[in-house]
């Protein structure tokens, strides 16, 4: 199936229940996108995203390199791993995760056990400033860090609900983020500018 004839397929949010929904579902997991494009299934719409640029996948990278390196616990992130979320299948810019969590799970695997979601945004930040982080948040992830490249600004989500997350601690680019625990440790910022 292409990308064309899912997009015809493809429902407003306020019809994604019932067998559309489900043909929208069946059409979202049938289909084939270009290599380095990512598909995601965000409020009943499929949304197709070209390879995000050089100075976003150096932020991603930075970022886990700092997890990796200075977390309290054994943690590391994975890119382009996908997520069922209640609110659709996202593939967040990095999942981060207890050390060999992701090892044996499908493309497309259920977010519990995922520590913290991270999204940086590109040309089309809406989607990672609103519906993926309320999708995250509903899923029970304690975490979600959104590095704003628009705004200059880094936020760490906490305290998830079934709608979003209740707090949020923001810095801007240069500045220390503390991250608590399991992580605790300053995420510096400097690099993401």
């Amino acid at each position: 199936m292409t990308v064309e004839e899912v997009r015809e397929m493809a429902l407003p949010a306020t019809e994604r229940s019932g067998s559309g929904g489900d043909a929208v579902l069946a059409a979202f997991l049938d289909l084939t996108v270009p290599e380095g494009y990512r598909a995601e299934l965000i409020e009943g719409e499929i949304v197709v995203t070209p390879p995000p640029d050089g100075d976003h996948e150096d932020a991603v990278g930075e970022l886990l390199w700092q997890i990796a390196r200075k977390s309290a616990a054994e943690l590391y992130g994975v890119g382009t791993m996908g997520l069922i979320t209640p609110l659709g299948r996202f593939v967040p810019d990095a999942s981060v995760a207890p050390r060999g969590f992701f090892r044996g799970l499908d493309s497309w695997a259920d977010a519990d056990g995922v520590v913290m979601t991270v999204e940086v945004t590109s040309s089309g930040p809406d989607k990672d400033r609103g519906p993926k982080r309320g999708g995250y948040a509903a899923a029970g992830i304690p975490f979600h860090l959104l590095v704003d490249r628009t705004e200059g600004t880094v936020t760490l989500y906490s305290e998830p609900d079934a709608e979003d997350y209740r707090q949020d601690v923001r810095v801007l680019f240069g500045k220390e983020l503390d991250l608590p625990e399991p992580f605790a440790f300053a995420l510096d910022t400097s690099l993401f500018a």
